[in-house]
């Protein structure tokens, strides 16, 4: 199973064939924002060039701010709490075993006003990966900060953008 060195080791050049991850294995970062676990399970780091999949906790009173991917499609599966999540300006509660479903382009966020939340997320072609490494730290590092204008440029790197 690989680990964060392993998977680190792969970006310089080997490719795998397959692997296996228990619940907290995979790239593990810490959100910059609100201080949740991020860990990256599938992506082009580690062999997948066509999708990104990964988990996201959001602590209770965090969110994920309304933004839209402007080439990738999005899909989340609630494996853990309820909250609300907001398409197109329209809030829906979802919870878990919920899917949640986003085209491209469209405008979505997330709130866990309530209880703590645990989303999977899964992105064709992928770049939310990118996004977080970018972004969030390795446990045990300082939480990396940024200003709205450093975000929004890092964001748009990706195919991202925030209200």
């Amino acid at each position: 199973m690989p680990n964060n060195e392993e998977i680190e080791t792969r970006s310089q050049g080997s490719v795998p064939h397959g692997y296996v991850l228990g619940a907290g294995q995979g790239e593990h970062l810490i959100h910059y924002r609100d201080g949740g676990n991020i860990f990256i399970k599938a992506d082009p780091v580690t062999g997948s060039s066509n999708f990104g999949l990964g988990t996201q906790q959001l602590p209770k009173g965090s969110g994920i701010p309304v933004h839209r991917h402007l080439g990738q499609d999005e899909a989340f599966y609630v494996l853990e709490g309820a909250g609300i999540v907001t398409l197109n300006d329209a809030p829906h509660p979802c919870e878990r075993g919920g899917t949640i479903f986003i085209p491209k382009n469209t405008w979505h966020g997330f709130s866990s006003p309530d209880q703590e939340m645990v989303l999977l997320w899964i992105m064709v072609p992928p770049g939310l990966d990118g996004f977080f490494r970018e972004t969030c730290s390795r446990p045990g590092e300082q939480r990396k900060q940024f200003t709205r204008e450093q975000i929004d440029a890092i964001a748009l790197k990706y195919g991202q953008e925030f209200r």
